[in-house]
């Protein structure tokens, strides 16, 4: 068995979402790789977003950490396996420190992580040091490696900021409001790094902004991540053609997904519904989701694409279509504004776009061979709702989540799966003669 790595690592947290996490790690990542530093960076919990732009500024794929989705042993063999070749981890948190179950603070608990403390200090003075305190007190099994001030306004204001922190939260200075770093956002957070003008020239200003700050010359203490005893992925999918949906439509894959379907022994091909007229002679398809409901006429526009999808369905070979791949194949789909289109119609459903959540977390699934952990963060909901083959549950509690449709060769839903979570029932899905003849099983807590 290989032996301990060390490398030096920082969990970068918040008391809240939207306090700035992400373009401080992307500048962060950014900086030490202007000093030929080798940096890998992950993102906790199921974010799709947010790992486009740190992919961006690290070079490196980013790949999710979760404790339940993701697991323990896979947690510890990516952080081995990054410490093996990096020279910094660094590591975004999800929602504030503390939320969520697990959460960020559970994640760095289990693997001795730091913990840098980020706060947007755009509204306040001296309670900024009353929330640095509370966040590294609450906890007190936690090492609070420091905290950064975000979107200061000037000089003065971060000298006010500084002054109000005790002297166990270490000063880890202040990033300033400027419109040249801030990241533009949308109904699902982020915009992803694609759509982002002149993105590179925003992780550059913040790693200049940086470059100012105690935080570019941090000392951190190596942090110490143990092997795992891995066992080799059976080659379950052996030479199975999947063409994989890809283009600004369908968009939210996990790396982990297509690293693990290679693994399988699966050949993938990649596919645009929005500008192809077909996806190839392929044995299954796999819709990710995405933003369909922000290109509807150019989907709908597509016809030659909507009927090679409705000829695919009706030779019972497999499709996996998750949450936006799900929501294409409705009968008709409609944006907030009303605007609606046809689409394939593979599913007798409709479906429109809500101003608010229509359901966000934690899901599982018993499938005939075992379980699957994912996610569910949409603001659709089904006017008219299909016919549902199962339900998922939640995470923890149990409760009944998210519907699932299982018809021919079929698998849809809005959970997003994380299909290493076992490897087994995710080759099942994608396998042609298994088009989905085995009694599904409803689910109890996973």
């Amino acid at each position: 068995m290989s032996s301990t790595q060390s490398c030096p690592a920082l969990l970068f947290a918040a008391p809240a979402s939207g306090q700035g996490k992400t373009t401080l790690v992307a500048g962060l990542a950014r900086y030490y790789r202007q000093q030929g530093q080798q940096v890998r960076v992950f993102k906790t919990g199921p974010d799709f977003i947010d790992p486009t732009i740190l992919e961006r500024a690290s070079g490196h794929p980013v790949y999710q950490l979760d404790l339940w989705m993701v697991g323990d042993q896979r947690c510890r063999q990516l952080l081995y396996e990054a410490s093996l070749q990096a020279d910094l981890i660094l590591i975004e948190g999800v929602m504030g420190l503390f939320d969520g179950n697990p959460s960020s603070a559970d994640l760095a608990q289990t693997f001795g992580l730091p913990v840098m403390l980020v706060i947007d200090a755009s509204a306040m003075a001296q309670t900024f040091g009353a929330v640095a305190l509370g966040l590294a007190d609450y906890r007190g099994t936690l090492t609070i490696a420091g905290v950064v001030a975000n979107r200061v306004a000037s000089p003065g204001h971060a000298t006010m900021l500084q002054q109000s922190l005790p002297l166990s939260t270490p000063w880890l200075g202040a990033v300033m409001a400027d419109p040249q770093i801030a990241l533009p956002e949308r109904h699902l957070g982020l915009h992803l790094a694609d759509e982002v003008d002149s993105l590179d020239q925003k992780i550059d200003s913040a790693a200049q902004q940086i470059a100012l700050t105690e935080l570019a010359n941090i000392t951190l203490s190596p942090v110490d991540f143990e092997p795992v005893n891995t066992v080799l992925t059976p080659k379950l999918l052996p030479g199975v053609r999947i063409a994989i949906a890809r283009d600004a439509a369908f968009c939210f894959v996990y790396p982990d997904n297509l690293q693990l379907l290679e693994q399988l022994g699966a050949k993938l091909s990649y596919f645009s519904p929005l500008n192809d007229t077909g996806f190839g002679d392929v044995d299954a398809l796999y819709l990710p989701g995405g933003y369909p409901e922000l290109l509807l006429d150019p989907l709908a526009d597509n016809q030659q694409m909507l009927d090679a999808m409705g000829r695919f369905h009706q030779s019972n070979r497999p499709i996996v279509a998750e949450c936006g791949g799900m929501l294409y194949l409705l009968k008709r789909l409609a944006d907030r504004n009303g605007h609606h289109r046809q689409l394939a119609g593979l599913i007798d459903a409709t479906a429109t776009l809500q101003p608010r959540l229509a359901g966000i977390g934690m899901q599982g699934h018993e499938f005939p061979q075992g379980p699957i952990h994912g996610h569910t963060f949409h603001y659709a909901s089904f006017d008219s709702a299909p016919q549902f083959s199962a339900q998922a549950s939640l995470a923890k509690s149990g409760s009944p989540g998210e519907g699932i449709i299982r018809q021919g060769g079929l698998t849809a839903s809005f959970i997003h799966w994380y299909l290493p979570s076992n490897p087994a029932a995710s080759a099942a899905l994608f396998l042609p003669q298994l088009a989905h003849t085995e009694p599904f099983i409803n689910d109890t807590n996973q």
